[in-house]
């Protein structure tokens, strides 16, 4: 008898092959994952860390056919290890609630794996059934939802797209004597270069935030941020925006090429989450324990 495969379970990624002229499996994983060496690939297909929708090891020589799904095993060798540690807040039958720390990672992805906020969970819980409901930048600290039971599942995530639930944050900056507060902020969010930063552009807005002023401190601020939507980068690029880009932002609003530095993370908290629960229409909330300092 087969076991069916569980990508959760086995801690897999799914890939469905685009189109192209490939000949082979191999050579479309090479080209779509160009910073993959050709050989990693050829190991990983050796030692069976390539699966087709079956979870049955192919060959590297499978021919390429557009739309085929294979699951593959991510590795990073030497991963850094991210001193921070992440506190669990909430665990029932459906939900879990996280605190993040600054620089982990909430999926793997590029340079992490098993340094991720899933994976440790994961781990720390025993539940491969775990999946992020939303998603907060690797430098942003605070709240994450997570998906215990697949069963209840759709039921929760339909919370974010239908904006039923509010999300506020905290941010410290530059003061800002020029606005008046609180205000609203709509723009234009689109990707840019490179491609993991965001950039405003011309055109009907499909990004909003609403921004308060909660505390003074001299030449930096304490701001609420109340975002509507939920861009990539959206409350750092509307900060940028408004002339004072969040407190040691190493995308906005210039791009720096530095290393994380642990003693200066970006000054952005996920701080709170409030929403009604689908399954038993009680009212929910959570609130971060972390803080940001000046």
């Amino acid at each position: 008898m087969t076991t069916p495969f569980d990508p959760a379970q086995q801690q897999a990624s799914t890939v469905c092959l685009p189109p192209g002229g490939w000949t082979t499996v191999l050579d479309c994983l090479c080209d779509h994952f160009k910073a993959i060496d050709r050989s990693q690939w050829l190991d990983r297909f050796a030692r069976g860390r390539v699966l087709d929708a079956q979870g049955r090891p192919v060959a590297a020589s499978l021919p390429y056919k557009r739309g085929m799904r294979l699951h593959y095993f991510r590795e990073v060798p030497n991963e850094r290890v991210i001193p921070a540690q992440e506190v669990v807040l909430h665990a029932d039958e459906h939900l879990v609630v996280a605190d993040k720390p600054h620089f982990l990672p909430v999926t793997p992805g590029g340079e992490y794996v098993e340094q991720t906020l899933l994976r440790r969970l994961i781990r720390r819980l025993g539940n491969p059934n775990l999946v992020p409901l939303h998603r907060i930048d690797r430098h942003t600290a605070g709240l994450v939802l997570f998906s215990a039971n697949p069963n209840s599942r759709s039921a929760y995530q339909r919370l974010f797209p239908e904006r039923r639930i509010e999300k506020r944050y905290q941010a410290i900056a530059a003061a800002m004597p020029q606005h008046s507060f609180p205000l609203v902020h709509k723009s234009r969010l689109e990707h840019g270069e490179p491609f993991f930063r965001m950039h405003e552009v011309d055109g009907q807005a499909n990004s909003e935030t609403v921004a308060e002023v909660l505390e003074k401190n001299g030449g930096l601020w304490r701001y609420g941020l109340s975002p509507v939507t939920g861009k990539t980068h959206q409350l750092r690029v509307h900060m940028a925006a408004l002339g004072a880009g969040i407190s040691n932002d190493p995308f906005y609003p210039h791009l720096r090429t530095v290393e994380d530095d642990y003693q200066q993370p970006l000054k952005l908290l996920a701080q709170s989450l409030r929403f009604v629960d689908p399954l038993s229409g009680e009212e929910r909330y959570f609130q971060s324990r972390l803080q940001l300092d000046w």
